[in-house]
């Protein structure tokens, strides 16, 4: 069986999806299936630094990725994604259809142009479709007069949550299936012996409460000594915040973009993850990655979060109450029992409802039912 993932973003530039695409392709790889990635690049060069002056990975994508043009970046649904919108996709992409002779293609956020509107237009095999956002995705407004009707090409219908499902059927009313973004679980975790200090995860979207996590910083580092490792958020943009605020950067470490490999070690050495989004969040997804580490949270109560987060597994605080968000971390890492019973706690909960392994057959068992083909692994356990 052979599946092309779709992203309508940029492979250069870190995201929620774009995380969520890249370990869904190799989950279904290692269920025999053969997946190519059809994404947007920006490789290095001039043009790339005057077009996107922030921090993002500009290497050579690896071979099972398929760039299909360059990006910009879109203000949309309270964040900055980088869209690809090149004239030149569309031909692209009806090339690499005919090339690749895909047996099912599963589109993430489908109705997003030019990637994934050019590939329900020229597609000629089943769709399996994936929504994430939460809110109220204004601009289909615009874009349901525009390619609305595509969506019939779409044969299954998936949201990562509740909320997902409730914001794309406000449009694009129909059945949708709840599948949960799945979360690299690394072999192993101690949620003890960890360095004194927390992390951020995230991009420096207003959305995503850094600026809130900022204005905290210099009572909670006062309190506490921790460090901050701030990971995913621009170097340059994060010290224009600083600035802004009059924060000094004591105690604050910049990290930009990490691989997965690095990621997973910031966490399995952080006491806690502090994810202080103040709305717009359709799953917790940066959550559920710490679950896995067994590193507790303190994340604000909004609906996305409070999906996934439980008492057993951190605290939860209200959006943008800076003085909150100092108390929930300081008690947190000031009551090391209690913190280390929380990260095995959020441990067992990403193996028990977050593996992608078990995420992986339930996707490998609809493309089966749409194509009439089956993954060479569910071929030997039959």
């Amino acid at each position: 069986m052979k599946v092309g993932i779709v992203v309508p973003f940029s492979w250069s530039f870190w995201g929620a999806v774009n995380e969520h695409a890249e370990l869904q392709s190799d989950a279904l790889g290692r269920l025999g299936i053969d997946v190519r990635t059809i994404i947007g690049n920006d490789p290095p060069g001039t043009f790339t630094r005057i077009l996107h002056p922030r921090h993002g990975r500009h290497d050579r994508p690896p071979a099972d990725v398929l760039p299909v043009g360059r990006s910009v970046i879109v203000p949309a649904n309270g964040s900055l994604p980088n869209i690809v919108l090149s004239a030149r996709t569309p031909g692209r992409i009806r090339r690499l259809l005919e090339e690749e002779c895909f047996d099912v293609l599963h589109l993430h956020e489908p109705m997003t142009p030019a990637i994934c509107v050019a590939t329900l237009a020229h597609a000629q095999c089943p769709i399996v479709a994936t929504w994430h956002a939460a809110g109220e995705l204004g601009w289909m407004r615009y874009g349901l007069k525009f390619w609305g009707f595509l969506i019939d090409r779409i044969d299954h219908r998936i949201a990562v949550s509740e909320q997902a499902r409730a914001s794309a059927a406000r449009w694009l009313p129909g059945d949708y299936e709840v599948i949960p973004n799945g979360v690299l679980i690394p072999p192993a975790a101690d949620p003890g012996e960890r360095e004194h200090r927390v992390v951020f995860i995230g991009r420096h979207d207003s959305r995503k409460g850094l600026p809130v996590l900022l204005r905290a910083w210099p009572e909670l580092h006062r309190r506490t000594g921790l460090r901050l490792r701030l990971v995913g958020a621009d170097p340059l943009a994060v010290q224009l915040l600083l600035s802004r605020h009059r924060i000094a950067e004591t105690g604050i470490d910049v990290l930009g973009f990490l691989s997965q490999e690095r990621l997973t070690d910031e966490l399995l050495a952080s006491k806690a993850l502090i994810a202080p989004s103040i709305g717009m969040e359709s799953f917790g997804m940066v959550l559920t990655r710490a679950f896995a580490c067994a590193t507790p949270v303190v994340a604000s109560d909004i609906a996305g979060y409070r999906a996934v987060t439980t008492p057993e597994t951190g605290t939860l605080v209200p959006p943008g109450d800076v003085a909150a968000l100092v108390e929930a971390v300081a008690s947190l890492v000031e009551d090391e029992p209690r913190r280390r019973r929380l990260g095995a706690a959020a441990r067992l909960v990403a193996q028990e409802r977050y593996s992608w392994e078990s995420i992986a057959v339930r996707l490998a068992e609809i493309y089966t039912l749409l194509s009439g083909r089956t993954p060479a692994s569910l071929v030997a356990a039959s």
